[in-house]
């Protein structure tokens, strides 16, 4: 990896792009430490030096923002309201006709979803600002701080506008940001973005490990972290890169005088082919009802119940319902996601076939078959990977936010791989010589 990006920018429009990247990266981070008008600087960072190891339900978000959630930032929404546009976006393609058939126009079918995403993004940002802002007015995001209340200190409606809109503009703007390092840049913009945001939070959370360690001044912890992380991005790296190939002969054809097809290929079926949506997606559904939970007034007993049983990481029946939920919207996206059936009917419109198996729908059975089989070992594996920070909770006395969770891990590595191999195929499309010198 580290030659690839020696090469790239020995390589000068290589180099224009990588800097370019590097240049909107510092842009996106300075933009994470400004605050919004209307905020009490003071208080914030008060409330966030008291929180500092317990982020309590806005931890995955405040993730994501590169922790420019709690700081109330420009950028305070971060990347999360186009990650969730998207997610929305590609799940109403399986449900709308008017989507699906967008889907299938190409290029000008793919922007004009593109474009129905901003939309989303931007409609996204607005009600998420303002349930930051009334969380923040309310006390209510630093549940504990003695100056909880005062960091709103106007509570008028222009202000409360004013900060809504300050940050849908940032939400804005990092979207921009994002497109602008895919169309002039290195990798995908949002992934990128979202890789910084999610690197930027790991010094911090080491250092905590390192303080809050009992063990030779907390170095005996702080060195058993960095090798449980290392061995987890070698699994990742491992099961990521897994996949079972179908192969797929293609029958020759007669077309005029030439001779089309007679070729041999697969298809690649990912054992992780889900990624981490379903991590998310089982995050932010148990999100709700501690959410609920925590805005309800009184003492009722389902209330009791949440905070007892589904805000503690550490506790059994959060694990386990956890657990339960990865796998679950694993199998589900897999399912909305990969279509056996229409992927059997292009290979037969082609005259393709799988050797041993009839075109059509045995295909389409086969083809279920395999992928059933396969999501079971990605499905298990996802959800063992993103008990990593429960195991921590208990092992090291670590915060939720455990640097080498399984949602960090799984995005860094995954968008680490993509950006590598974007590099490394541009520079064998420039250092191709050809046949004639």
């Amino acid at each position: 990896m580290l030659t690839a990006f020696a090469r790239a920018f020995r390589t000068p429009d290589l180099r224009k792009k990588l800097l370019f990247t590097l240049a909107i990266i510092v842009v996106y981070r300075v933009g994470t430490h400004i605050p919004i008008p209307g905020v009490d600087y003071t208080s914030v960072q008060r409330c966030v030096d008291e929180a500092s190891g317990n982020q309590g339900l806005f931890g995955l978000v405040n993730m994501f923002s590169g922790g420019a959630l709690l700081q109330i930032t420009v950028f305070a929404l971060g990347i999360m309201p186009y990650i969730t546009a998207s997610i929305i976006l590609q799940l109403l393609t399986v449900v709308i006709p008017r989507l699906e058939a967008l889907k299938k126009e190409g290029s000008a079918g793919t922007a004009k979803i593109t474009q129905y995403t901003r939309y989303l993004t931007v409609a996204l940002a607005i009600l998420q600002g303002t349930g930051l802002v009334a969380t923040a007015r309310s006390g209510a995001l630093f549940s504990g701080c003695t100056v909880a209340s005062q960091i709103v200190p106007d509570r008028a409606i222009f202000t409360t506008v004013t900060m809504v809109i300050c940050m849908t503009a940032g939400t804005a703007v990092v979207m921009w940001l994002g497109e602008l390092i895919t169309d002039r840049g290195i990798g995908n913009g949002m992934s990128i973005l979202m890789f910084i945001s999610i690197a930027a939070t790991f010094p911090s959370a080491l250092w905590s490990i390192k303080k809050s360690g009992t063990l030779a001044d907390g170095w005996i912890e702080f060195g058993t972290v960095i090798a449980v992380g290392l061995v987890m991005v070698a699994l990742v790296v491992f099961v990521e890169q897994a996949q079972r190939r179908i192969p797929v002969q293609y029958a020759k054809r007669m077309i005029g005088r030439r001779s089309y097809g007679g070729t041999s290929t697969y298809i690649p079926l990912k054992v992780n082919q889900a990624g981490v949506i379903p991590v998310i997606f089982a995050s932010s559904l148990l999100y709700i009802p501690a959410l609920v939970a925590q805005f309800s007034s009184g003492t009722s007993s389902w209330k009791t119940w949440i905070e007892t049983n589904l805000t503690k990481g550490d506790h059994p029946i959060y694990i386990s319902v956890y657990f339960l939920l990865i796998v679950f919207f694993a199998f589900f996206y897999v399912a909305i996601s990969f279509n056996p059936e229409e992927v059997a009917d292009n290979m037969k419109k082609y005259g393709g076939f799988i050797p041993g198996i009839r075109a059509g729908r045995p295909t389409a059975e086969y083809l279920s078959y395999v992928l059933n089989r396969i999501t079971w070992p990605g499905s298990l594996y996802l959800g063992l990977i993103a008990l990593v920070p429960t195991m921590a909770l208990v092992g090291f006395n670590a915060n939720q936010n455990f640097p080498f969770g399984g949602t960090s891990i799984l995005i860094i590595v995954g968008v680490g791989l993509e950006t590598v191999k974007q590099i490394e195929s541009q520079l064998q499309q420039r250092n191709y010589e050809g046949f004639l010198r």
